[in-house]
């Protein structure tokens, strides 16, 4: 089995030792501890001066990106090495491509001589098993092959099970203390994201969520879990808005395991690529939900409107909403001056917008407030169709008495303490993009004096409930305050189209058409 060595005092010989999983189901000669004592035996009884022994325990032999080995390689560059040997070819590596690049390119050209015991293999002399390397680094990676199909089957397997197969449960989330491939709720986590998803359901948007969460010191998921921040930058354990929409469109909080949305390239790479959603694996009540089913597509329904608008800088009721009835794409909004010198938003067919000279569609013109007006108006026409305010009383009396628990109240002067703390940053960032020219001085006047008088507005209310804490009002008299509140502004509240609305298209001939997602909706219209 071993080979003759003429000059062994010319040698510098570095002992590398691989191991990984799968190597350990061949059995107990594959260990360590045996490829260490063959090694020894093989250098001692030769005479071979010894550099360093080099051990990867638990890495596969299809990549070779080990840190002992290229420590070796490392050795090798700086000269301290002339000789590598391993107990046989596998210990080298599977990947025949890779294995066969060291073998017949780079230890030649480094002068250094390979040896592996068991296949006779020795670049140093001429012999029979060495023109058969090749085939033998092909059967090996031929194994690692036959090994990643078997344990990808298994993953797939578990996946349709519903188990939990990945190494971090999605933040909210652990794993269960005794049972295997199962997740539980981490209370103290749980309690950000249930707050994450009340916020979005008032209408937050995701980067003032955000911003509120890192203003208040909340560590994001990846540094709660302890991970590994790869490249320092100015975000580094931040939240960020697209993170919190992440989030808000995970199905892992309503009790389904989400899994498979990435799938790796092949056995060699690490390198993975997103999947389609309809390629996923999902399958429900696997675990115990954080959020209701309906929280969440209402939530959806939010997150999803924002989407088919591209400008951020004009906050209107109908945004991601409002639909070409011709071209079917959404419109974009306009601000155009009035003969007063007043800002007035104009919806405008996008698709004319862009190709205005290919007479692809025609301009859809029309003041934002005359299209908001008729759709607030149609649908308070059908909410008073299913709204008897007498059937409502009861309703806020109940309401009424929960509000005037402590906990609740507090709770709902926090809620507005937050939105004015936003509205807050929001003027402070506007005013240091209009000192840097970001934004010019009509827009800012424009969005300074809407957002002051939204926070005006949340600072009287703030009073008037820090002035009911103090001094609670007559029950009835609440009561019916707060069904005529309700009736008031429940046809303009965003949450509420979103639900009821699934678009609105605006004719060429300015018709508007409101399409609802309920059927008996659709038919009282």
């Amino acid at each position: 089995m071993y080979l003759a060595i003429s000059n062994p005092m010319e040698y510098r010989a570095a002992l590398y030792i691989r191991l990984s999983k799968e190597d350990e189901n061949e059995g107990p000669s594959q260990s360590v501890t045996n490829q260490r004592s063959l090694l020894n035996e093989f250098v001692k009884e030769h005479c071979l001066p010894v550099y360093d022994t080099y051990v990867d325990d638990g890495w596969s032999g299809t990549s070779f990106d080990r840190p002992a080995f290229q420590r070796m390689i490392g050795d090798i560059e700086a000269k301290k090495v002339n000789m590598v040997i391993t107990k046989d070819l596998s210990r080298l590596g599977r990947d025949y491509i890779m294995t066969g690049h060291y073998m017949e390119r780079y230890f030649p050209e480094k002068r250094v001589r390979y040896i592996s015991l068991l296949d006779g293999i020795d670049t140093g002399i001429e012999s029979a098993a060495n023109d058969i390397t090749p085939f033998r680094a092909i059967m090996n990676d031929m194994y690692a092959r036959d090994i990643s199909k078997k344990i990808r089957s298994v993953k797939q397997d578990k996946q349709r099970k519903g188990q939990f197969i990945g190494g971090k449960p999605v933040y909210g989330y652990r794993m269960h203390p005794t049972e295997k491939n199962k997740i539980v709720i981490d209370e103290e986590a749980a309690q950000v994201v249930k707050r994450i998803f009340s916020m979005a359901l008032s209408g937050i948007s995701c980067r003032q969520i955000a911003v509120q969460l890192n203003d208040e010191k909340i560590p994001p998921p990846a540094v709660y879990a302890g991970l590994h921040q790869g490249r320092f930058g100015p975000y580094t354990g931040l939240w960020s808005s697209e993170r919190i929409s992440e989030m808000l469109q995970n199905e892992t909080y309503i009790g389904s395991m989400v899994q498979g949305r990435t799938v790796k390239i092949s056995y060699k790479s690490k390198k993975c690529l997103k999947q389609d959603r309809e390629n996923w694996v999902v399958v429900e009540n696997t675990h115990e939900p954080l959020i209701d089913k309906e929280t969440f597509q209402a939530v959806r329904r939010l997150v999803s409107s924002r989407k088919h608008t591209r400008s951020r800088t004009y906050d209107f009721l109908l945004k991601g909403l409002i639909f070409c009835h011709e071209c079917g794409y959404p419109l974009a909004v306009l601000n155009r001056k009035n003969a007063a010198g007043e800002d007035v938003l104009y919806f405008v067919c996008r698709t004319y917008q862009r190709f205005t000279k290919a007479g692809v569609c025609s301009c859809h013109s029309i003041k934002e407030k005359t299209v908001t007006d008729a759709v607030v108006a149609r649908i308070r026409e059908v909410c008073a169709l299913y709204l008897d305010p007498k059937l409502l009383q009861p309703v806020a009396y109940a309401a009424v008495a929960d509000a005037e628990k402590a906990a609740v109240q507090e709770a709902e002067i926090r809620s507005v303490q937050s939105k004015i703390d936003s509205l807050t940053l929001n003027l402070d960032t506007m005013y240091g993009d209009r000192l840097t020219g970001l934004l010019g001085e009509a827009d800012f006047q424009r969005i300074y004096q809407r957002v002051k008088k939204d926070r005006t507005s949340l600072e009287a209310k703030l009073k008037e409930l820090e002035a009911q804490k103090e001094s609670p009002v007559c029950r009835e008299e609440r009561a019916r305050e707060l069904v005529r509140q309700f009736s008031d502004t429940a046809c303009t509240s965003r949450e509420l189209l979103v639900s009821l609305i699934e678009r609105v298209e605006l004719t060429e001939d300015k018709e508007i058409i409101i399409k609802f997602r309920f059927r008996e909706q659709e038919a009282i219209s």
